[in-house]
């Protein structure tokens, strides 16, 4: 059996752009500049691909191969049913919990930064709106230029960011995926069992059937947690700033990761 199917389900861990952010993105990564018009609306990016598990997590945990199919006219052997309910299985893991509780928080702090620049973008816009009287056509040009580039390097790396937790959310759950693969066909050889079905699918059964309990236990025995991938740094203010050359005065801070790599 394969476990891919039964955990269809772990697609609530994956963590999405925010709403804001989002929206933005589907316009190109652009933000509001007064007396600018907005950009047509670019396709929407295709999603990243999944990061390849840990070698050295496969290693400690090798798929047994398959076995020789059946010679031409012999019977196949009688069916040994086994039942495992997988959303308990996620319950009760030690490693599922902790993924999803990192991802959550990971997600959470994006949120959190993303408000924080918004409203320094706010500020920005509405003191240029106050000093457009006052400005000469070529200085407006330039604060209205200088100001739509900190906004969308800004964006761009909110959007390197939420990619960055969807890759390590996705590398994580393809571990604990694989480590369950390996699991539930153990714990199916031990009890002589051929076939296992996901309980969704069984109308009814009897107690001995199932075998989510056992396979419960023994994932939390060789999985007891998921080492997800170092977050990137947040778009905030960082001391390497005070080495930056000189530049035109702006009306809101340059994020981090402008920052570092004007360095």
């Amino acid at each position: 059996m394969k476990a891919r199917t039964a955990f269809a389900a772990l697609a609530v861990l994956l963590p999405t752009i925010p709403a804001t952010l989002h929206a933005q993105a589907q316009q190109g990564g652009e933000w509001f500049v007064p007396n600018q018009p907005r950009p047509a609306q670019p396709p929407a990016p295709a999603r990243p691909a999944q990061a390849p598990a840990r070698p050295a997590q496969q290693a400690q945990r090798p798929v047994q191969p398959n076995p020789a199919p059946l010679a031409p006219g012999q019977q196949p052997p009688d069916a040994v049913i086994g039942i495992v309910d997988v959303p308990e299985v996620q319950r009760s893991s030690t490693a599922f919990n902790t993924v999803r509780e990192e991802v959550e928080r990971r997600r959470q702090r994006l949120n959190d930064d993303l408000q924080r620049e918004q409203a320094r973008w706010r500020d920005a816009q509405t003191a240029l709106q106050n000093d457009r009287p006052n400005l000469q056509p070529e200085a407006l040009r330039t604060r209205e230029r200088q100001l739509q580039e900190q906004i969308t390097e800004s964006q761009r790396v909110f959007r390197d960011r939420s990619r960055g937790i969807e890759q390590a959310a996705q590398a994580a759950l393809q571990e604990i995926e694989q480590a369950l693969a390996v699991v539930i066909r153990q714990v199916a050889v031990s009890r002589k069992v051929n076939i296992v079905l996901p309980r969704p699918l069984v109308i009814f059964n009897d107690p001995p059937f199932d075998l989510t309990d056992e396979i419960s236990q023994q994932l939390n025995r060789v999985l007891r947690n998921v080492t997800l991938a170092a977050e990137g740094a947040a778009p905030a203010a960082a001391p390497a700033a005070a080495a930056a050359p000189a530049a035109p005065a702006r009306p809101a801070a340059a994020p981090q990761g402008q920052q570092q790599r004007r360095n």
